[in-house]
């Protein structure tokens, strides 16, 4: 898919913050400041967009996942939608504290409601009494709010996208302490020094936050579909 700069003008990737709230660090992403506010230089976008893009290509092809991160209320459907689109995992309600550094606890949880799911499915939850089915629905609700997005993730990602750094710091830090590679939609009051992929962009439009993720979750098919003619090629060749 070709990213063009007229597509993404109409989708106002290039509206940054006012230009009080802006982050030094992000000067050499802004274009000029009009009317107060802060415009992305977009030939920059489109320069961070395509890096991000193959660098996300390559980490899918190897078989690891990428995490996309958004609980901001623009970014959650969107995020959930194309994380989906591409059986990836994703967290568009609350960042769980220790989701990464803690991977092993919220593995035994993932577990637990997967037990519950096979329980049901297999008839086991309906020998059950009424108090117990309650007490384990209660339960259930909890885990699958929390943890169903992520149901998927077996590891560590290979990479984590943040829709907003700003609003995601303990997903960032997480992912800074684990040394998982960081993608993420910087606007112009974000600080792009601890990201090693970022892609300068309004991070509050849905139309912006839209657009990046329909590229991201392309890149994301791409490296699906090397993967998956890398195996069926190694399996027709011990056929042979």
């Amino acid at each position: 898919m070709k990213i063009n700069a007229q597509d993404l003008l109409m989708a106002g990737v290039h509206f940054g913050h006012v230009s009080r709230k802006w982050n030094p660090n992000m000067r050499q992403f802004i274009f000029m400041k009009k009317g107060g506010i802060h415009i992305i230089d977009l030939s920059k976008t489109i320069f961070k967009l395509k890096e991000a893009c193959n660098e996300l290509k390559k980490i899918v092809s190897n078989g690891r996942k990428i995490l996309l991160v958004g609980t901001k209320y623009q970014a959650k459907n969107k995020v959930y939608l194309y994380a989906k689109s591409v059986n990836m995992p994703c967290v568009t309600e609350r960042w769980l504290g220790g989701l990464l550094t803690n991977f092993i606890t919220i593995r035994k949880s993932i577990k637990k409601m997967n037990n519950i799911e096979r329980m049901k499915k297999n008839g086991t939850f309906d020998t059950l009494s009424k108090k117990e089915r309650l007490l384990i629905n209660r339960l259930y609700g909890k885990l699958y709010k929390n943890l169903g997005s992520i149901s998927n993730m077996n590891r560590i990602p290979g990479g984590i996208f943040l829709v907003d750094p700003n609003k995601e710091k303990i997903a960032l830090e997480e992912a800074r302490k684990l040394k998982i590679p960081i993608f993420a939609m910087v606007d112009t009051n974000t600080d792009p020094k601890f990201i090693q992929y970022p892609i300068p962009s309004n991070d509050d439009s849905s139309k912006s936050i839209d657009i990046i993720l329909k590229f991201v979750s392309e890149a994301i098919r791409s490296g699906l579909s090397i993967m998956k003619n890398h195996y069926v090629h190694k399996k027709n060749k011990k056929k042979i």
